[in-house]
């Protein structure tokens, strides 16, 4: 299939891009402390316009000192220039475009103590005494004055655009919502006045840019989870105020940082893909603007429908080229099988944003992420026959990662299928894209020419029959045992057995334990038509759930209908009831199945690594076989080994 919509140029006032693709504006955490480029987001994005990307959108710079917080970039002052025209070179020497959008964040910089918030209305902190002070009209005035002066400094470091953020309850966005403006001055009450602040700032951006630069704005389709928020109705009739001030560009986003609507930011597997587009349509329909749609596009075929049916110009696929930085390249040369998709796991790109432990944003599919120039393969100059127990996702990732080095990776799985735990996460409701995933890890190894040999357990003669050079050891991790009386009755089963498609007889079935696998074999069953229990020990389900897979995973619990129990033991199993203790209280819940998903425990590896030792062969132990954790570190540790053999 030829993606001919997709690559096809578009001129915006003097700028032309050589696809419809946007690789947009994402926090990455790669800035200095005090706010300038470093190289490693120069590194970033140059990988992406040497992938082929047409517009690469710089991410949310500070256009006002007072509020910029560390660690992001700033356009605040003169200073920020030099760094910021490094970036855009090398955006340009790798055939892009750049853009840089300009951003004051409102309760985003909260996370910086030293950064001032700007809200447009008293906001007083729960659980507290302090109250944010609803910014002053000579603030306003400050930070409108300051937007037109950072797009002058972007003219001067070479970017070819810029986008005037106004979602997500920045504080443009702010302004313009009645959920959250509350003024009784010129800047609020009419949605004239609360647009006052954005069109505004948006002339002032315009007066000091050259009028062959296109300005896009951002904007929420209309306000999730805020009572009295935006309607796409007014959505729309701003846009066709800011049109009048001077904006090209409709970029679509939705979703708020202060209700459950932030899943729709950076939306999960469990949101569905292109969730927004029918939004933008409708955008784009009534304003007749040029207009960007966003949110879970990560399939060229997807992305080439969205532009045929004129529901939008151009999209933004960014996770998308997150996980792949050659995405556009092998799309544009019809390579689709080799593209290694995005699967909205969070786990590196949101989670990996807000963990104080992750230096900068990561992937589960390219751990490679944030280190292009130090993690660059370099091929063997000594060739290795390397012995891999496991075909889960770490042992294809070690094994692929191998293999492209030079190597000679020889893959043996026990059992009779590819995918380990990562295949069978994928059968859980929504979460079908992690299995495509891992099966197309499978047949990528296998057009590289990887032996796979399953049904295979790596035993002390297999060994000795292959004589490796190295072993790695990624044999994984099996579910734990309920160690109670009854644990072993009939009626009992683990979840990878029920997720696998074991049938479960019966009406009524207690799942005993509330982590992701539990909930996810939860509403496995309650689709089924089960009435579900979950017991959960801990003082809350979903405790090992990134911040918005666990929104929207506890609001499918709650839309199944499923009942959740914590602070809740299992103390016996019953043919027909389970025995617990919840608040030091004994109950009884009756039931004709009982699921175990308490987590998992490494597979024994002993035999294995006795053998390396007494035949003096290397070998590496890598993910849920060194310890049970998250699929990001199963794959970050293969390519790693890989990497250092």
């Amino acid at each position: 299939m030829t993606f001919e919509k997709l690559f096809s140029p578009i001129k915006i006032r003097g700028m032309e891009l050589r696809n419809r693709i946007v690789f947009p504006a994402m926090g990455t955490k790669m800035a200095t402390e005090d706010r300038f480029v470093t190289q490693k987001l120069i590194n970033y994005h140059v990988a992406r316009a040497e992938g082929g990307n047409g517009l690469n959108m710089v991410e949310v710079a500070s256009v006002h000192t007072p509020s910029a917080p560390k660690k992001f970039i700033s356009i605040s002052e003169d200073k920020y220039i030099p760094g910021l025209k490094k970036l855009v070179d090398g955006i340009h020497q790798g055939g892009a475009k750049a853009g840089i959008q300009l951003w004051q964040g409102g309760l985003a910089v909260a996370g910086d103590p030293e950064a001032m918030i700007v809200v447009p209305s008293d906001l007083p902190i729960k659980g507290t005494e302090h109250t944010i002070p609803a910014a002053s009209k000579e603030t306003i005035k400050e930070i409108v004055e300051a937007f037109g002066k950072a797009a002058k400094r972007a003219v001067e470091a070479g970017f070819d655009c810029i986008e005037f953020h106004a979602a997500h309850n920045y504080t443009p966005h702010s302004f313009l919502s009645p959920a959250l403006n509350h003024r009784t001055d010129e800047y609020g009450g009419s949605f004239e006045n609360r647009a006052r602040y954005l069109l505004e700032s948006i002339e002032a951006i315009r007066s000091n840019i050259p009028e062959e630069m296109p300005l896009f704005m951002r904007i929420d389709a209309h306000d999730d989870y805020l009572e009295n928020g935006l309607t796409i109705e007014d959505v729309i009739r701003f846009c066709k105020l800011a049109k009048e001030a001077g904006v090209d560009v409709l970029d679509v986003s939705r979703g708020n940082i202060i209700t459950a609507g932030i899943k729709y930011e950076v939306p999960p597997i469990d949101i569905p893909r292109g969730f927004n587009v029918e939004n933008a349509s409708k955008i784009r329909q009534e304003t007749g603007m040029i207009t960007i749609a966003v949110g879970r596009i990560n399939d060229p075929a997807q992305a080439e429908k969205i532009l045929e049916e004129e529901k939008a110009d151009m999209v933004v696929m960014g996770r998308a080229q997150l996980a792949d930085p050659e995405f556009c390249n092998k799309a544009q040369n019809n390579d689709v099988e080799s593209i290694i998709k995005c699967v909205g796991c969070n786990q590196g790109c949101y989670d990996g944003f807000v963990s104080t432990e992750m230096p900068h944003i990561t992937c589960l599919r390219n751990p490679t992420l944030g280190l292009e120039e130090e993690n660059k393969l370099v091929p063997t100059n000594h060739p290795k026959k390397v012995l891999i127990a496991g075909a889960g996702i770490g042992g294809l990732e070690v094994a692929i990662t191998l293999k492209k080095r030079g190597h000679n990776p020889i893959i043996c799985e026990s059992s009779e299928r590819l995918g380990g735990q990562f295949m069978i996460a994928g059968m859980a409701p929504r979460k079908e894209e992690m299995k495509d995933a891992v099966l197309s890890m499978g047949k990528q190894a296998e057009k590289a020419g990887i032996e796979i040999r399953l049904s295979t357990p790596v035993t002390e003669d297999l060994i000795k029959e292959i004589a490796p050079d190295e072993v790695i050891v990624a044999i994984g991790a099996s579910p734990l045992k309920l160690n109670v009386p009854g644990g072993d009755l009939y009626n009992v089963v683990s979840s990878h057995e029920v997720l696998m498609g074991k049938p479960v007889d019966g009406k009524g079935v207690v799942v005993v334990g509330g982590g992701l696998v539990g909930l996810e074999v939860a509403e496995h069953l309650a689709e089924k038509g089960k009435e579900v229990t979950v017991l959960e020990m801990l003082d809350e389900i979903g405790k090992d759930l990134g911040q918005l897979r666990k929104i929207a995973v506890n609001e499918s619990i709650y839309e199944a209908g499923i009942k959740t129990m914590v602070n809740t033991k299992c103390l016996e199993i019953k043919e027909d009831r389970v025995i617990v203790e919840k608040d030091g209280e004994k109950t009884e819940i009756e039931c004709d199945n009982v699921v175990i998903a308490i987590g998992s425990r490494s597979n024994n590896s002993e035999n294995i690594i006795l053998t390396c030792k007494e035949l003096n062969i290397p070998y590496h132990i890598i993910g849920d076989a060194c310890k049970a954790r998250r699929a990001l570190n199963a794959v970050a540790e293969a390519n790693e080994v890989a990497r250092q053999i």
